[in-house]
């Protein structure tokens, strides 16, 4: 391994409290952004995207107020969960932001909201009720072979498949 490449690695099992802290600050974001339909915010929005996608918590403001201050003294527990899904779910989260904000600095500010409307959609999914939309797309991809089964392992049938598919020692 390179020296300096543990440090993107993204975190594999995620805490689910965190992640979901992290959808909910997401979500108010997202609000500020279309309210506000400034190029500056579509940027920060995707920049959190970025971040998290590279290193997960690690180098995000969001993910770090989520990690040690809102999920231990809100959840106060811990509910772990494979990481892979979650770093799709985020670079699906950053293609959106990312598409919002080339749309806005083009002139186009209503169809950046429309996108950024669709990105609250899934975030607040995540944070209210712990539907990761990006996780079962990623399930979805991974039964079809479109990303390998080793890329996880824990997780290449939680979402999508019916339990009795699932192989006998995972029930």
């Amino acid at each position: 391994m390179i020296v300096g490449m543990a440090f993107f690695d993204f975190p594999n099992p995620v805490n689910e409290y965190a992640a979901r802290s992290t959808a909910g600050l997401v979500v108010i974001l997202a609000i500020v952004a279309i309210v506000v339909n400034h190029p500056i915010v579509y940027a920060l929005l995707a920049l959190g995207f970025l971040l998290r996608v590279m290193a997960g918590p690690k180098l995000s403001p969001f993910g770090q107020l989520s990690v040690r201050v809102i999920a231990p003294k809100i959840w106060r527990k811990s509910k772990l969960v494979p990481g892979p899904p979650k770093r799709f779910a985020q670079a699906i989260g950053l293609a959106f932001s990312t598409t919002a904000l080339v749309l806005s600095l083009l002139g186009y500010g209503l169809a950046a909201q429309i996108v950024v409307g669709l990105l609250i959609v899934a975030a607040l999914l995540e944070s209210v009720f712990g539907f990761c939309l990006g996780c079962v797309i990623f399930g979805f991809l991974q039964q079809r072979g479109v990303i390998p089964e080793d890329v996880c392992e824990a997780c290449n049938n939680i979402w999508l498949r019916n339990p009795e598919q699932a192989p006998a020692e995972t029930h």
